[in-house]
């Protein structure tokens, strides 16, 4: 009878462990978008792992209508009033700025977001190299003015107006 239970309690705790592993690399990751800067944004985004992709899929509101930069940042700290706590775009290879689409470019580079003319993003974007596993912990962070993608180290895309802690799901 006591195996029985041991047996049960073993097989009930690997079931657990299963459970919290699989939870923590379901290949699907959010962030709350949270004003910063002075703006009014808000928004959510949700990853998802799609092969060697990420999809993006971006909800905001009260975003100026236009085009704004969109980075994941090496730090998850959202606390300074104009995000400079997010420090630098995620770029552990050491890469130059660019497009996501281009062969030299921050793993953080990503397509400007665009807001239409009341103030609504819905965009679903695709980026290919990167893992969730390895954003957790990261930030987004949403620009004034559109990204460049030339200019050195950050496409010029001016204050950040919105950022978001990256978290699993």
């Amino acid at each position: 009878m006591k195996r029985t239970v041991m047996a049960s309690a073993c097989i009930a705790a690997v079931l657990v462990l299963t459970a919290c592993a699989s939870y923590q690399t379901d290949g699907r990751a959010t962030a709350q978008l949270q004003p910063r800067s002075g703006s009014a944004m808000q928004g959510n985004v949700v990853m998802t792992q799609v092969g060697d992709k990420i999809r993006f899929e971006v909800l905001a509101s009260n975003v100026p209508p236009g085009q704004h930069g969109f980075h994941v940042h090496e730090v998850g700290d959202c606390s300074a009033a104009d995000a400079a706590s997010a420090k630098g775009h995620y770029n552990p290879t050491g890469k130059p700025h660019g497009r996501a689409e281009a062969v030299e470019h921050h793993a953080g580079d990503m397509k400007n977001l665009v807001a239409d003319a009341t103030g609504n993003v819905r965009q679903v974007d695709e980026v290919a190299g990167l893992k969730i596993s390895e954003l957790i912990g990261l930030s987004l962070v949403v620009h004034a003015d559109p990204d460049d993608y030339v200019s050195q180290p950050a496409g010029n895309s001016g204050k950040r107006i919105g950022c978001g802690v990256i978290a699993a799901h």
